[in-house]
């Protein structure tokens, strides 16, 4: 048997208003690499952080074997740390350099320790990491959002853990940032728990841990192996309920049958005593016997319906919920042809200085083009879904044309009133559509019976992507263009197929800024266009699978 790095024992957790998160949950984790995978709010980031021992759980225990280190999906850093000090090595640095400087005092030598090669090995690991250019004393608020990341998972490896919990590690990454981070964890050796909706690092993982109903069943295998065994579960499931549901009909039929059946022989019976002119005892006698008799036949028949019955609903109990939304958008259609969007020479200046190289960029936008936006942290992509969109106007424009109705979807996702309910916000971008006509919607997004009412800044962010996806496109005046900035971040894994489902039943064009490969070849991207060093040329666009 594999050896257990990572044991919970009747793991209990409530939030401080008493609710629930988890109750009685045990299970271990093996050496290697296992993905965690569950919806949006089921726990998975809360379990990290209880065996991480950020928290403690109200009942049971979590054992570690072995030194432990965790990245969460945001870094409680400073901004005015170093490099140095993200690292941890700073100490160590400063110690080296006294002793190098003639200073042998005995506490620079406890510093050390045995980390002479501090140096060597830190700059190895940045270099995995695409960070070698890194100097030490550089502070955290000069990186971007990715270099921080990739910093931190730097600095837990450095530690030389035996256990490492990582939380959606590629959040942030572009696609050389994140390949770095797919070769350092195939050499990893230890025990990994990984959090993630990123599928192609999730099918590098040795097996999938999936937290359901309060529970964590082990897969094994990579992500794609998991799909299919959940495929073929959900198909037996659904058979399962068919067999269930027409055997429930049968009994019922049946019980139906025998009290009718009893009913006529009461009857009968009822009027041949009276012609038969028997005596009273005798005919009380023959009645007792065949109510008796049609008793007991109910009996059966309707134990007959309670057990089938009960099949029928663990059947349902082992169903997995569709979470699939089927949309039909044809308002959204966009002419073969028709140009959207036009942009020549567009700039815009920060500092004094200019964001776009040379004469500026240009961007045009023709018909139900599927346009992905690529490139580096902080090359201006979301300021050109800005320009495109008209929320900023640039700086210099040889030309700008824009037609048709444009909607943008920023990573905020701050379009609706977080106050007001799905179903108000629906109610303004449609506000001629009929109440049963907006349930109705609403119910394909998945938002069904008091779930309608609830306010969207109290929805998860898979819930408020369906929301704000509702309302966008089902506008009263349809957009026939898109715009969407890292939709995928922060999304699990059955709301990123949601998101591909809409995108997919969509007739307009769309531009979408993304790093996630799987995910731009699911929706059929056409152009993949890469913003770097101010210039926007063209790529090739990406395979599915």
């Amino acid at each position: 048997m594999s050896r257990a790095f990572v044991v919970c024992s009747n793991l209990s957790f409530s939030w401080p208003d008493d609710s629930p998160v988890f109750e009685g949950l045990s299970f271990s984790v093996p050496g290697g690499r296992t993905g965690l995978v569950a919806p949006n709010g089921a726990g998975k980031s809360t379990l990290l952080r209880l065996i991480a021992g950020e928290l403690r759980p109200r009942a049971g225990s979590v054992t570690v074997e072995g030194t432990l280190g965790y990245l969460p999906q945001t870094l409680p850093l400073a901004a005015e740390m170093t490099v140095a000090e993200v690292l941890g090595i700073a100490p160590v640095l400063a110690a080296i350099d006294a002793v190098e400087a003639g200073d042998v005092s005995e506490e620079h030598f406890t510093t050390i320790g045995t980390d002479w090669d501090i140096d060597e090995r830190t700059r190895a690991q940045l270099d995995r990491l695409g960070l070698g250019g890194l100097e030490y004393g550089r502070r955290l608020d000069t990186l971007s959002g990715g270099q921080i990341v990739s910093l931190g998972l730097a600095a837990r490896l450095l530690a030389r853990p035996d256990v490492l919990l990582l939380d959606e590690p590629t959040n942030n990454l572009d696609p050389q940032a994140r390949r770095r981070l797919y070769a350092v964890l195939d050499d990893w050796n230890g025990c990994l728990l990984l959090v993630g909706h990123d599928r192609a690092l999730l099918d590098r993982m040795d097996r999938i841990a999936e937290l359901h109903r309060g529970d964590v069943r082990f897969f094994g295998g990579n992500y794609t192996d998991y799909e299919e065994a959940v495929q073929a579960e959900r198909e037996a499931a659904e058979k399962n309920v068919r067999h269930a549901e027409q055997e429930l009909k049968r009994e019922k039929r049946e019980l139906q049958q025998a009290r009718e059946r009893a009913a006529r022989r009461a009857g009968n019976a009822a009027r041949n005593l009276g012609s038969a002119g028997l005596p009273k005892i005798f005919a009380g006698t023959m009645k007792r016997d065949a109510q008796n008799s049609a008793g007991k036949a109910n009996e059966m028949h309707s134990a007959r319906v309670s057990a089938a019955q009960a099949r029928l609903d663990e059947a349902e109990r082992a169903r997995r919920d569709d979470q699939r939304i089927s949309l039909e958008l044809p308002g959204t259609d966009v002419p073969a042809g028709r140009t959207v969007f036009l942009g020549e020479g567009l700039q815009v200046r920060r500092g004094g200085r200019d964001l776009y190289a040379g004469d500026g960029l240009d961007l045009a936008v023709r018909g139900p083009e599927r346009i992905a936006l690529t490139g580096p942290n902080g090359a201006g992509k979301s300021t050109l879904l800005r320009i495109v969109n008209g929320d900023l106007e640039p700086d210099g424009a040889a030309e700008l044309r824009r037609a048709g109705r444009a909607a943008y979807l920023s990573q905020r996702l701050d379009l609706l009133d977080l106050d007001r309910g799905v179903a108000d916000n629906l109610a303004e971008f449609a506000p001629a559509m009929p109440r049963a006509e907006r349930m109705n919607l609403l119910a394909r997004f998945l938002f069904r019976g008091p779930r309608v009412q609830l306010p969207v800044g109290a929805l998860s962010g898979g819930e408020r992507l369906r929301a704000t996806l509702a309302c966008v496109l089902y506008a009263e005046l349809a957009p026939q263009l898109l715009l969407l900035d890292e939709p995928t971040n922060n999304l699990d894994l059955v709301s990123i197929a949601q998101l591909e489902s809409a995108l997919n039943a969509y007739r307009g064009a769309f531009v979408v800024v993304s790093h996630d490969e799987r995910f731009l070849a699911e929706i059929n991207v056409g152009r993949l266009l890469r913003l770097d060093d101010g210039r926007l040329t063209e790529a090739a666009a990406p395979d599915a699978r």
